[in-house]
């Protein structure tokens, strides 16, 4: 047992030793590491006290750290310390300018006079309808001051300055080729809102790359393209140099200089629909309450002249009721998965193009009746309108200075052949069926 003990004993001895040669001998090799890699930290994260332990990070460093301000990200509406824009566009400023006529004024707002381009971006007020190109309150006592007559002048002048000369068909056969849709993508849809504001601001910015550009045109506003094109001619100062069915290419001009664009502010949401006077009312003039009840009840029991699409070009609409007219009193119209305010719109459209007297919107039906002073004769041939149309020759504004079709002085697009303005565009009538978007009923 003692033997045990004092080898036990000796062997720990001489393990202590043998560690300690190793510790002394392997001490300049640790000190050589330590000072090649060792980490040396840089000025900025040292303490500004050196004297602080390094540590503690409590105290006075604790205190002296700024919170970071919290992400604000980049708003729209602040216009701190930014004056508002001005525009030197003669017209009034709408959201629609094919939808919504001046001269139909409104009986009420549906909310607060709140512009549509936000609190202080634009020097113009908005009236809960429009923010019009002159303020009657800044103009003097003695009518000193620019009026709309002098802007719209003086703006129909810069717009046949940029124009320049007219295109030659050759020209105009290139710039239309350019166009299509097997050439190029670039396009601008207008829908059921019509030539909103926006859009004005989004052709300018397809003419920086392009000397036309491709409008495709459905919806409500094609039950009227006369509007259409007029108001894309006045509104953008552009020209027409082709039509077919929806399909719009508009010009910019030969002296069109991207970097002096107008000044177009964008309204950054769609304002209310302001309250206008009943369409349909109680009681047809010159009927009584009984003979207004069974003519609506008879309205919804006649054939309907056609079906309209949803989105669909309804260009050829009112050269069918006015031919329906020659024959029946009555003319349905089924407007089945059409929104409400859709087939509204075409009613007023209807009313005032036909023109006709409305009857009823029930069961998404529009009845409309010819009227006891309906003159058939006043108007255009329906035929030779549907002919017009299905050749969609362009219509061109007639203050325009390009020798461009327009229409008649009896407001009928003249029957002819469109070789001046269109690229070869004869139609036979099966393609003239097939490019209508209408589902007539048996």
């Amino acid at each position: 047992m003692v033997f045990e003990l004092f080898f036990r004993q000796n062997r720990t001895l001489a393990s202590v030793l043998v560690s300690r040669r190793l510790l002394s001998s392997s001490s300049p090799s640790l000190s050589i590491l330590r000072d090649r890699y060792g980490f040396v930290a840089p000025p900025s994260l040292l303490p500004e006290n050196p004297k602080a332990i390094p540590g503690d990070r409590g105290g006075d460093q604790a205190k002296k750290k700024k919170k970071k301000p919290p992400y604000r990200p980049p708003s729209s509406l602040d216009r701190a310390g930014q004056k508002p824009l001005h525009s030197d566009l003669p017209f009034d400023f709408r959201f629609s300018y094919t939808e919504s006529k001046p001269n139909v004024k409104p009986i009420g707002l549906r909310e607060p006079k709140y512009s549509p381009f936000g609190p202080g971006r634009l020097n113009r007020p908005w009236t809960g309808v429009c923010a019009p190109a002159v303020d009657p309150t800044v103009r003097s006592v003695d009518g000193e001051g620019p009026s709309n007559v002098e802007l719209e002048e003086k703006w129909e002048k810069t717009r046949e300055t940029i124009l320049g000369e007219p295109l030659t068909p050759a020209e105009r056969a290139f710039l239309v080729e350019k166009c299509q849709k097997n050439r190029t993508k670039r396009q601008v849809n207008l829908g059921r809102d019509g030539l909103t504001h926006n859009m004005l601001n989004d052709i300018h910015n397809n003419w920086k790359h392009a000397e036309a550009v491709r409008i495709k045109c459905l919806g409500v506003p094609t039950v009227d393209m006369q509007n259409v094109c007029t108001q894309l001619e006045e509104k953008t100062g552009g020209l027409i140099i082709h039509r077919h069915g929806g399909q719009i290419i508009l010009y910019r001009g030969r002296h069109y200089n991207p970097k002096k664009k107008p000044v177009i502010p964008l309204m950054l949401w769609k304002p209310h629909e302001p309250v206008y006077p009943r369409l349909i009312k109680t009681v047809i003039d010159g009927l009584t309450v009984e003979e207004t009840k069974e003519m609506r009840k008879r309205g919804l029991a006649v054939p309907a002249l056609t079906k309209l699409a949803k989105n669909g070009y309804y260009a050829s609409l009112v050269p069918m009721v006015r031919d329906a007219f020659l024959t029946d009193e009555l003319v349905r119209i089924d407007c089945k998965g059409l929104n409400k305010s859709d087939y509204k719109k075409i009613g007023v459209k209807l009313r005032d193009l036909v023109p006709c007297v409305l009857v009823t919107f029930e069961k998404e039906q529009i009845v409309v009746r010819r009227g006891n002073n309906y003159n058939s004769v006043a108007h255009c041939n329906s035929e030779e309108k549907s002919f017009s149309m299905a050749n969609e020759s362009g219509l061109g504004a007639e203050k325009s200075n390009d020798s461009i079709p327009g229409k008649n002085t009896d407001g009928c697009i003249p029957d002819r052949s469109s070789d001046s303005y269109t690229i070869n565009q004869s139609l036979d009538d099966e393609s003239v069926v097939s490019g209508m978007w209408f589902q007539p009923i048996a």
